[in-house]
């Protein structure tokens, strides 16, 4: 008898974020603000993944992510992917491209950086080098591996 049992239930339209990488999922969720739109989200932590090992999941419905907010999904999770939901079956995959500049979501870790103190928005240029995303400021213009920069 094959006792397969979903860990996450199914939704009938929304987002789902699959394939987060285990312990992201929180950091996901307040960087996205997702439980600011008052609709309902399911998360789960640690579940087995066949790609990964472990994995995060979010499910939120009726949100539909838009290609900029999937492509910014990219600088934290590059490997999640993004499924549009409608009817309890998924609609579009949507493959996740890295931006290729990010304003507003970091924080530049130079202390000597016009990005602390002047009223500007944070802007890095977003680059790949191998597996490794680097983030370059606008403004003083040094260069970070993206897991240096704190999230604004």
């Amino acid at each position: 008898m094959d006792n397969k049992k979903l860990s996450v239930e199914a939704i009938e339209h929304g987002t789902v974020i699959d394939h987060i990488p285990a312990g992201l999922g929180l950091a996901i969720l307040r960087q996205f603000k997702l439980l600011h739109h008052g609709h309902a989200v399911t998360v789960g932590f640690n579940l087995p993944s066949k790609r990964h090992g472990r994995k995060d999941i979010i499910k939120i419905t009726g949100i539909q992510l838009d290609e900029a907010a999937a492509n910014r999904l990219a600088l934290f999770a590059p490997e999640a992917t993004v499924n549009i939901i409608a009817n309890f079956r998924v609609e579009q995959k949507m493959p996740l491209k890295l931006p290729d500049t990010i304003s507003e979501v970091f924080r530049c870790p130079n202390p000597n950086c016009a990005s602390h103190g002047e009223p500007v928005a944070s802007r890095f240029y977003v680059r790949r080098r191998g597996s490794q995303t680097r983030l370059k400021c606008h403004y003083c213009e040094k260069t970070y591996d993206r897991d240096l920069v704190a999230e604004a």
